[in-house]
């Protein structure tokens, strides 16, 4: 029997050895060298000329782009809200993936480290693209992914840059708080208050300047009429209070079903009764706008459709070679029930 033997190829884990790194670093040197420092890559391709190693092209493509999974963000409702509406986007977008191969991945990330857990997914190859959901707050989530180059796409416009290229996917929110205001008109409302949300809320200001657009086409006044609060039942039912007091509007147009629900409370407690005494109408459509009694009209988001126009941009970012789309502005529809 020969005593030659052949030595064997040299492993991911001697690159490592060699270049004084972890696996892991070494995986992203190879599949993802934009997001190690100049001087590391360096040192890490060094080992790998040295040692000759040739990364398995099945196994780097099983490292790449074939997780099938989309990384989602989740964050528990709020307490003392009614909003549901990220319930139903994500029963929406995992309809929609499944469709075409994908599966969603729920992760969720610290309040005091808010992209650890986006660093993490990303580094470890774990999914093969993000959706963002919390643009709206100014979140850095968008900006970080762009830079790293990673693929994602947003729910919601790039409020805080509208100079960004990256793929989003919105609904009308201006188009959306117009609707609930010409329905209130065409009711024989002219004194129509606006309750919403605090002034750098980008997506509040947005829905405000639908109800103020309606207004002026109309000649209805508006100074007097429009407050602000923190998006819980029990704000919107001091500010509800202080415009009634203040103003005596006869209808109401709330950014959210939460504030909606705050005017409810309200009348309540004044022996009012919603779509007799006053009329109001939400946003969002939220399952508590369906049953609470006479029925809270709102205004409605496809969010089947986005989550549809979610995945096509996936689809796109995710090909080869990339496809980024423009963004996509879908339309709301109001649903009409008793408060109105």
């Amino acid at each position: 029997m020969s005593q030659h033997s052949t030595a064997p190829p040299p492993t991911l884990a001697d690159v490592a050895e060699k270049a004084g790194v972890s696996r892991q670093t070494v995986s992203n040197a190879v599949n993802n060298p934009d997001l190690l420092r100049p001087d590391t890559l360096a040192r890490v391709q060094d080992a790998i000329a040295a040692l000759g190693y040739s990364p398995n092209r099945a196994a780097r493509n099983l490292r790449t782009r074939v997780s099938h999974l989309i990384g989602v963000r989740f964050t528990p409702a709020e307490e003392g809200t009614a909003n549901g509406l990220m319930d139903r986007f994500l029963h929406s977008l995992v309809a929609s993936s499944a469709e075409v191969g994908y599966h969603v991945l729920l992760f969720a990330d610290s309040d005091t480290e808010p992209l650890q857990a986006y660093d993490e997914l990303l580094r470890s190859t774990a999914v093969d693209a993000f959706v963002v959901t919390d643009t709206y707050l100014g979140a850095p989530q968008a900006a970080w992914l762009a830079q790293r180059r990673a693929p994602f796409v947003a729910f919601g416009r790039p409020w805080a840059d509208p100079q960004a290229t990256h793929a989003w996917v919105d609904v009308d929110g201006a188009a959306g708080a117009a609707l609930a205001t010409s329905h209130l008109v065409e009711r024989g409302h002219t004194q129509i208050a606006w309750l919403g949300w605090r002034k750098d809320s980008f997506i509040g200001e947005d829905r405000r300047s639908g109800w103020a657009r309606v207004m002026g086409e109309h000649g209805l006044p508006v100074a007097g009429l429009a407050a602000r609060a923190e998006n819980t039942v029990a704000c919107g039912r001091a500010s509800a209070e202080r415009l009634l007091d203040e103003a005596a509007p006869t209808a109401f147009v709330c950014a959210s079903d939460t504030l909606a629900l705050g005017v409810l409370q309200m009348m309540y407690q004044r022996g009012l009764v919603a779509g007799r005494d006053l009329a109001v109408v939400g946003f969002d459509d939220s399952q508590v706008a369906q049953v609470v009694p006479p029925g809270l009209t709102s205004v409605r988001q496809p969010l089947e459709q986005v989550a549809v126009e979610v995945v096509k941009a996936l689809q796109g970012l995710l090909a080869s070679p990339p496809v980024v789309q423009q963004g996509v502005l879908l339309s709301p529809t109001l649903a009409l029930r008793g408060s109105s």
